[in-house]
């Protein structure tokens, strides 16, 4: 068991860490502040395959891990939180295109989505369907060759300025085995969009209701066949629980290690914060509760990756722990800072606003906990401890 990184990923790391430092980082303040979209620097992210990182290779992907993928997140997320959130949610509806459509939906999809010229948003919550995905209402009618899509969907990153809707919809029963995956060109007629949500966090990417009026897309954008939608959503979520991790781990980093900055830097009663104990203790908690964090977010796309038996459960853990003590380490940087970690000069609180979101984000912490809880109360759970 090697916990060092290899070669290959070291490289991944430091482009990643790169690309955060000198396109992401220096501006992110400001798209927080004025809720701007910089759809030009994820499509630069895309030409350093960033926007396709586990897509099949034969489609233009770059083919990668999980595990991999997580290590490149982590890097971007410190640079900024929000963008890079919107880079993986990118990546997991290119995934599904590129590894479940037809052959004319990929020749037509495939490329521009890799390479991040067009964006993708993953469309599955509704007003009355969020963490329960079995009981969405959105539906989809076969009419000779074309599926009719009526029902709405809300809190959608990047609506309204992405490209490509990925929409889980109803063709059948009620249940998991009634829904299928429909892809859905983002200005297809009878497609609208809410206003943009005023959010608390996540401010550089949009996050709207879309509404589906009749709207009349070609059979051939069905995703497998009728009736895996469900699958190919668990499959997504168990990813995206990865990322969302992941972007907690990179941005609690980010804190910890401007945290750790400040003091050094900053005196009181004659001495740097840094000679001060209490201080000292709650830097090396944070510390090795991030560290903790961050192996099991690795441990669990390891799992993903290897298509372990057990992998839903630990990355439901991996998700739930990785995001609480995401928030906690922002937390306690800001703390440590003061009231200069209350105003925007500082980032520590727009880091404490933008992880919060991920509690809540690919189920909540709660339905992480309940997940894990019904799998150790299995009868043949033992693999999992």
């Amino acid at each position: 068991m090697d916990f060092n990184l290899n070669e290959d990923q070291r490289q991944f790391a430091d482009l990643a860490q790169q690309f955060a430092r000198e396109e992401l980082a220096p501006f992110a303040a400001k798209w927080d502040e004025e809720h701007h979209f910089p759809k030009d620097v994820i499509q630069k992210a895309g030409e350093l395959g960033f926007c396709s990182l586990y897509s099949p290779e034969s489609e233009g992907g770059m083919g990668l891990s999980r595990l991999d993928s997580s290590i490149i997140f982590e890097q971007l997320s410190m640079g900024c939180t929000a963008t890079t959130a919107m880079l993986t949610i990118h990546n997991m509806a290119t995934w599904m295109v590129t590894s479940f459509g037809s052959e004319s939906l990929r020749q037509e999809w495939s490329e521009s989505l890799t390479t991040g010229e067009k964006l993708a948003s993953y469309c599955l919550t509704e007003p009355g369907a969020g963490s329960d995905a079995a009981s969405l209402q959105t539906k989809a009618v076969r009419e000779g060759d074309e599926y009719v899509i009526s029902g709405s969907k809300v809190f959608i990153s990047g609506a309204g300025a992405t490209e490509l809707l990925v929409v889980m919809c109803r063709t059948g029963e009620a249940g998991p085995k009634g829904i299928s995956a429909i892809v859905v060109p983002a200005d297809a007629e009878g497609v609208i969009y809410g206003k943009a949500e005023d959010k608390m966090g996540w401010n550089a990417q949009p996050t709207r209701q879309i509404t589906f009026e009749n709207v009349r897309v070609p059979a051939a954008y069905l995703l497998g066949e009728e009736g895996q939608g469900f699958t190919f959503a668990m499959k997504g979520l168990d990813g995206g629980r990865i990322n969302i991790a992941t972007c907690s781990i990179g941005t609690a980093q980010a804190a910890l290690e401007r945290a750790t900055q400040y003091m050094n830097e900053r005196e009181q009663f004659g001495k740097p914060l840094a000679a001060f104990q209490a201080l000292q203790f709650k830097l090396a908690d944070m510390a090795t509760e991030l560290v903790a964090a961050r192996q099991l977010v690795r441990l669990a796309a390891f799992k993903l990756d290897e298509q372990d038996p057990e992998a839903t459960a630990y990355c439901a853990m991996a998700k739930r722990f990785a995001t609480d003590i995401g928030f906690q380490v922002c937390d306690a940087a800001l703390q440590i800072h003061g009231g200069y970690g209350y105003i925007r000069e500082y980032p520590l609180e727009r880091h404490l606003r933008d992880v919060r979101v991920h509690q809540i984000l690919e189920g909540t912490n709660e339905i992480m906990r309940l997940i894990i809880s019904r799998r150790l109360l299995d009868d043949n759970a033992g693999a999992i401890l």
